[in-house]
């Protein structure tokens, strides 16, 4: 399997992290995830991926690289100070990426319908008050309410029908997401599901599963 190169950040200061989530051991498992899965992504030939919630832009930013910029490529934030922090990472990196300040895809929608063919998401995962997960601080890039499910499950049900038909679908999740009964949850809406990669980063478990459609349903 090939290696690919961690795409240049250094472009992004302490300041910028003050206001945009820092790549962390999560963003590098996705990215991981995505190297392994490489061969699967090459069959796709996807021509629009789209990553939602893309903070500092590294894996969109990766994927746009390690598929020589052969697609369109859409990323949004609902962080207008993280989606410039994006549009710097793509040129940085001399790759083109579309940046969207939106919350989920909702600034796309229905534009985008149908036709995602690979579509990321590393979301606000962890266990908190419900309150932490509308803040206008950087906790809101990390808090996930409720079993850290809170922005989760408000994506799910869309999923139907922002993918396209052989569209595929990356979630980061952690281990008290009950990622079985997300799976349970997406295979209710016709949608096969395998973890790609897992890894135990201090207290956290974090996996990433891949979705696509059931082609028996």
């Amino acid at each position: 399997m090939a290696s690919f190169q961690t795409p240049d950040y250094s472009h992004l200061t302490q300041q910028d992290y003050e206001n945009v989530y820092e790549p962390a051991e999560d963003t590098f498992l996705l990215m991981d995830a995505l190297e392994q899965d490489i061969d699967n992504i090459h069959q796709l030939k996807p021509s629009v991926c789209v990553e939602i919630g893309c903070g500092s832009g590294l894996v969109i930013t990766f994927l746009a690289k390690i598929l020589n910029n052969s697609a369109m490529y859409i990323a949004t934030d609902r962080n207008a100070i993280a989606a410039e922090c994006a549009k710097r990472t793509a040129s940085q990196n001399h790759v083109v990426v579309e940046v969207v300040t939106s919350d989920l895809l909702q600034a796309l929608q229905p534009q985008l319908n149908g036709g995602i063919d690979l579509l990321l998401f590393n979301p606000p995962y962890v266990v908190t008050p419900s309150e932490e997960v509308d803040s206008s601080s950087i906790a809101s890039s990390w808090a996930g309410g409720i079993d850290g499910r809170q922005v989760i499950d408000r994506l799910l049900p869309q999923i139907p029908q922002l993918l396209s038909h052989k569209g595929i679908f990356y979630l980061l999740v952690l281990r008290e997401n009950k990622p079985d009964e997300i799976r349970k949850a997406m295979a209710n809406m016709g949608f096969q599901s395998e973890k790609v990669l897992q890894r135990k980063t201090g207290p956290e478990h974090l996996s990433i599963i891949k979705f696509y459609r059931d082609p028996d349903r």
